[in-house]
């Protein structure tokens, strides 16, 4: 299974660079995620035409696009214990604190709000930040297994 995982677009509607990447990257995948800060409603919408979007709130989003989105996510997929989160506070140590709150509840945190692509451990959790949506910036596509996940870097 192909996961497509973006975070801090910071877009309040698409433009046609967005819809290229989401045409070439986003709309093939099994299931897309949104680790918060999408910023805009019209943006927000037009991810909903996949399949299979969810998404966080993050703390740049529209008030009526956050007031409508959890915190936080948790799914089971491939046998492992998935959490989506945006992440707060400041961007050292970021992941530390993520891993501290939640890595006794996933196996693989998804998370944002730093803008820099990320794939580390912390004990048995796996963290990992696509970086932004953003022209010169990146998204990650993880591909899942019984055995293992493998995330590759996409520049954009």
């Amino acid at each position: 299974m192909r996961l497509a995982v973006i975070s801090d677009t910071h877009l309040p509607a698409p433009n046609p660079w967005f819809e290229a990447v989401y045409a070439k990257y986003l709309a093939p995948a099994d299931l897309l995620f949104h680790c918060g800060d999408s910023t805009g409603l019209a943006l927000w919408s037009f991810l909903l035409q996949h399949p299979r979007f969810e998404a966080v709130a993050g703390n740049s989003d529209a008030y009526a696009l956050a007031a409508s989105l959890p915190t936080i996510l948790e799914r089971s997929i491939a046998g492992r214990r998935l959490a989506v989160v945006h992440g707060w506070g400041p961007r050292p140590g970021l992941s530390g604190r993520i891993a501290e709150a939640l890595g006794d509840r996933a196996d693989i945190i998804f998370f944002g709000h730093s803008h820099a692509f990320e794939d580390t451990t912390s004990g048995k959790t796996r963290l990992i930040n696509p970086g932004s949506l953003r022209p010169g910036g990146s998204l990650a596509l993880v591909e899942t297994g019984p055995d293992a996940w493998t995330v590759r870097r996409i520049s954009v």
